[in-house]
């Protein structure tokens, strides 16, 4: 997956969470590091931080394995897998296994120079869409 591999390293950013009207839901930073280990049981691991603006903060680690040209997650949080569609783009679809009825189908395109990434998350619920998550990132390292 050569465009996974360009997503190596350090990423700060904002995730804002809209309404199917547009409203702001919930907004707070992130910094999320996806590295390809040498040694372990996993080829990929992942781990997000978020962090509101009144000090909530959650981490998430999320080990991935490669097969059938997929990147696979299967956690105690989330089930799902990713994919390569062009030079740019990986489409990740996932859900979250303690919220039944809900899917999320992420869109993550990265820049030419590697130093910026544009991500979108589509929710939905029951098979009707919920809301949507809009992610502006930059490489720190």
């Amino acid at each position: 997956m050569p465009v996974l591999i360009r997503h190596a390293g350090d990423w700060i950013g904002t995730y804002i969470v809209v309404d199917l009207q547009g409203n702001i839901l919930d907004r707070h930073q992130s910094h999320l590091t996806c590295e390809f280990p040498l040694d372990g049981e996993f080829p990929y691991y992942q781990t997000n931080r978020y962090t509101w603006a009144d000090g909530k903060y959650e981490e998430y680690k999320f080990p991935g394995s490669y097969h059938d040209k997929a990147l696979w997650f299967d956690t105690d949080r989330v089930d799902g897998k990713a994919w390569e569609v062009d030079d740019w783009t990986i489409i990740l679809q996932f859900s979250y296994k303690g919220v039944p009825g809900m899917s999320l189908h992420e869109m993550i395109q990265i820049s030419p120079c590697n130093n910026y990434r544009a991500r979108t998350w589509h929710w939905f619920k029951d098979n009707k869409l919920d809301r949507r998550t809009l992610i502006q990132e930059e490489r720190m390292r």
